[in-house]
């Protein structure tokens, strides 16, 4: 995770709602491809476990980063 990932996810995760809109959706799907090296997709909105399922592994990543060591 780049230090800008880094502060684009900690924005992200300040907001307090239990939805999000497309430029939160973009930025997971953006996030999660890169961090996890597959190719940029949008899974579908009709089912949230999905996206859901990728902020919480986007979560883990960021929670276990040494903020000191980002460039």
């Amino acid at each position: 995770m780049t230090k800008e990932q880094y502060n684009k996810w900690f924005e992200f995760r300040e907001k307090k709602s239990t939805s999000i809109n497309q430029d939160e959706f973009q930025l997971v799907c953006e996030l999660h491809s890169d961090l996890f090296n597959h190719k940029f997709y949008k899974p579908c909105t009709c089912r949230p476990q999905e996206i859901n399922k990728w902020i919480k592994e986007i979560n883990q990543k960021y929670n276990s980063l040494d903020v000191a060591t980002l460039s």
